[in-house]
């Protein structure tokens, strides 16, 4: 079966009936290369970027969108999935969107979108970074016994290595990675919901393999400019990504987007439900 492509993959169809259908296919799971696509879920970065282009085709918004709120509800299926939008409060200014997204018998993410028209005014920007340039860092693809299926739409170049499995223990669990989609697109507001998923856990660089696998369950995204072909044109963003805790079974991390010349263009929050392991006697 030809591989779905990401252009294919954000494709969103008017269903005719309020809201609008996209295909989620195997080629964009979170399942391990390893495995089956089957035995994973559609990424959660996917379904992030379909939340916010079904609020916004569906619901003719045009001004850029400032934040999006995404609950994972359930894995849903690979197989169509409808999203449905609804205006919570539209404005000059500001707009307020809901979606509803999944198939007829399984919800599986609902999102809460704000949009608002960019003005002139005051700017700070203390989160401005000076990455080292991406032309002198070589690809580093993911080791495809961890590495997804949805990553072989993106291309990775980490700053000082992957740090994989306990490399910064005892520092700071931080990430630095250069990506963009592998279509060599410009970036675009939903390849930038969908690069803001795009890496591993960042605990996975303080602690010690076997990986401890958890499960997204909420992603905060707040986009701090318009996303226009000029942000990016060549589709290279910096990420730098931050374990802020991790214990109760859960973990918060946090990560900021910047633009090749350094300047901020998102930020993003996640929590993560991390899953049960088993101790050395099986329990």
């Amino acid at each position: 079966m030809t591989q779905q492509t990401l252009a294919e993959a954000l494709t969103l169809t008017d269903d005719g009936a309020g809201g609008l259908t996209a295909r989620l296919s195997g080629d964009f799971s979170n399942a391990p290369l390893s495995m089956p696509s089957e035995k994973g879920a559609p990424f959660g970065g996917l379904m992030a970027a379909l939340a916010a282009g079904a609020a916004r085709q569906g619901l003719g918004i045009e001004t850029p969108l400032k934040t999006l709120t995404v609950q994972y509800l359930a894995a849903a299926r690979f197989e169509s999935a409808s999203f449905v939008p609804a205006l919570t409060r539209g404005g000059r200014n500001v707009a307020y969107a809901s979606v509803l997204g999944g198939q007829p018998d399984r919800l599986a993410v609902q999102a809460l979108a704000t949009f608002g028209r960019e003005v002139a005014g005051p700017a700070l920007t203390p989160l401005a970074a000076t990455p080292r340039p991406v032309a002198d860092i070589a690809p580093t693809p993911l080791d495809p016994r961890f590495g997804p299926w949805f990553t072989r739409h993106i291309e990775h170049r980490f700053v000082a290595g992957p740090k994989l499995f306990g490399e910064n223990a005892g520092g700071s669990p931080e990430l630095g990675c250069w990506m963009r989609t592998s279509d060599g697109a410009p970036l675009d507001e939903a390849r930038l919901l969908f690069l803001l998923d795009g890496v591993y856990p960042t605990y996975w660089t303080a602690l010690p393999a076997p990986p401890v696998i958890s499960a997204s369950v909420d992603l905060r995204a707040d986009l701090l400019e318009a996303i226009t072909p000029d942000t990016a044109p060549d589709g290279w963003a910096y990420f730098h990504f931050t374990s802020r805790d991790v214990g109760g079974g859960w973990a918060v991390e946090d990560g900021v987007a910047h633009a090749a010349d350094g300047r901020p263009i998102a930020l993003v929050r996640q929590r993560r439900k991390l899953m049960p392991t088993r101790g050395p006697g099986g329990a």
